[in-house]
């Protein structure tokens, strides 16, 4: 499936999420997915893939993987790509001369220790690598109806969003990029009680 085939739940016709962001609406609050932003790495009949890109675990890869890295690698930050499954790995990675992207243009997801190691011993100035513990899944129909249920808000994906420098920040960064219609669920504070 390619980013092109991507698309919203519309009208009772199941179009496909890959490449897509999704965003917690303001109705998950109390879930794992509150202000996060989700991008959806697979997506057919069968159900749906995705990744958390602004949940920070506070460690770095060297602390939480058994296994000879390169330098290169031990010191990134590991990110919390979902609830599901804490200790499986994912990783999405770019360059500048990637060929045969599978999740979107210059974008790919990875499985394997082993080319993650592959990955970490080349050198090209352009890489680009974010690593997950766990991942977020769906079930055969379950996704389509969080979107009919509007949990969820889709804005498109973008490198500069899935590697942006500061991913705590990217909730309201992308609701803002929205519109003024957002504004108020991006500023609003993350415990109403303070408010």
């Amino acid at each position: 499936m390619r980013a092109a085939e991507s698309a919203v739940v519309q009208k009772g016709k199941t179009k496909f999420l890959q490449g897509q962001l999704l965003l917690d609406g303001g109705n998950l609050r109390g879930s794992f997915f509150h202000r996060t932003v989700v991008l959806i790495c697979e997506h057919n009949a069968e159900g749906a893939f995705g990744l958390v890109l602004n949940r920070d675990s506070g460690n770095k890869i060297g602390d939480a993987l058994v296994a000879d890295l390169p330098d290169s690698l031990k010191e990134l930050p590991l990110y919390v790509g979902g609830p599901v499954q804490p200790s499986a790995m994912s990783y999405l990675h770019s360059d500048a001369f990637h060929t045969e992207a599978d999740l979107m243009a210059n974008l790919n997801v990875g499985h394997s220790l082993d080319e993650l190691i592959e990955l970490g011993d080349s050198f090209s100035p352009a890489r680009k690598l974010r690593l997950f513990a766990g991942y977020a899944g769906w079930s055969s129909g379950q996704l389509e109806d969080e979107m009919r249920r509007h949990a969820w808000l889709t804005h498109p994906a973008a490198l500069e969003l899935v590697f942006h420098p500061e991913p705590a920040t990217l909730w309201p960064i992308i609701l803002r990029q929205k519109g003024w219609q957002y504004r108020l669920l991006a500023d609003s504070p993350e415990d109403f009680s303070v408010n």
